[in-house]
């Protein structure tokens, strides 16, 4: 059977004592004012296990016995992530490795957790994406093995991208440059391939495809601008752009670029109107204009 992670450090057997006692994460980082999203996870953390304290051992296995975001980003990932093959103490040094070496996968996870907050009207904690969202775990996942791809250890990016798939059910390639501030929603069925694109700020819910079109190599998927909203089920596919600030209906099939701070809808998608604000995917409003 899989080890976990947990399996070194069980949550049912962690304490305060068993964490002084380990040695400090790699990627244990002195905390500053400005890293309000681990303070604030930390915070609630220590609330829910005082409010429920059947789950105590779990909120301190996953977070309160971490000294950093970074350190309990990995054990949480790695646990997700565990197979027979490779198990989760090597996944977990993966990560830690990653998150050391650059940090702006730390902040970029950040954002993304801020931003499931800031508009997720379900979500009114911060430590529910980091706990139980799978848009928010597939996505730090893939920002982690684009790290590898960069690296040119393609052969464990792709790995892992195969892992997140069957975990998730969200296939992101390795090869995707993601920005930060990225809401996924639900994100069962979320595709996006090796050359595509996606700008800061970006929201988009389950189903969404942003494909090739064609057999060519080389650039071949979508570019998304910043701000923008991809409603449920489109399809967005080839290689075009995306504007910043524009709105893609649910279930559209858009095969040519779209203008910025334009709304596209239908099979296939056309210019219906424009959105009420510069950034659609900020106030997640999906009607059509």
């Amino acid at each position: 059977m899989a080890r976990n992670v947990s399996s070194e450090v069980s949550p049912r057997s962690v304490t305060r004592d068993t964490l002084a006692a380990k040695k400090p994460s790699s990627v244990a980082m002195i905390e500053t004012a400005e890293d309000f999203i681990w303070s604030a996870i930390q915070a609630e953390a220590e609330q829910a296990s005082r409010d429920e304290p059947v789950l105590a051992s779990y909120y301190h296995a996953a977070i309160l016995n971490h000294p950093s975001f970074e350190a309990a980003i990995s054990f949480h990932m790695a646990n997700k992530l565990d197979s027979s093959t490779v198990q989760a103490m090597t996944v977990r040094e993966v990560f830690e490795e990653a998150l050391q070496a650059d940090a702006s996968i730390g902040d970029a996870m950040r954002a993304d957790i801020k931003a499931y907050k800031d508009r997720d009207p379900a979500c009114d904690k911060f430590t529910m994406p980091f706990l139980y969202f799978k848009g928010f775990h597939a996505l730090q996942a893939q920002r982690v093995s684009h790290w590898l791809w960069k690296q040119d250890r393609k052969a464990l990016a792709l790995y892992l991208q195969n892992q997140i798939s069957q975990t998730f059910g969200v296939d992101i390639h390795p090869g995707a440059r993601v920005g930060k501030g990225i809401m996924i929603d639900h994100a069962t069925g979320v595709v996006v391939g090796e050359t595509a694109v996606i700008g800061d700020d970006v929201s988009m819910l389950h189903a969404v495809t942003l494909g090739g079109s064609g057999c060519q190599s080389g650039a071949r998927h979508p570019k998304i601008g910043r701000g923008v909203l991809i409603s449920a089920g489109a399809k967005i596919l080839g290689d075009i752009q995306v504007g910043d600030g524009a709105k893609v209906g649910a279930g559209s099939v858009v095969l040519e670029s779209v203008p910025a701070h334009t709304t596209v809808a239908g099979v296939p998608a056309k210019v219906v109107g424009r959105p009420q604000c510069d950034a659609p995917a900020l106030n997640m409003d999906h009607h059509l204009d």
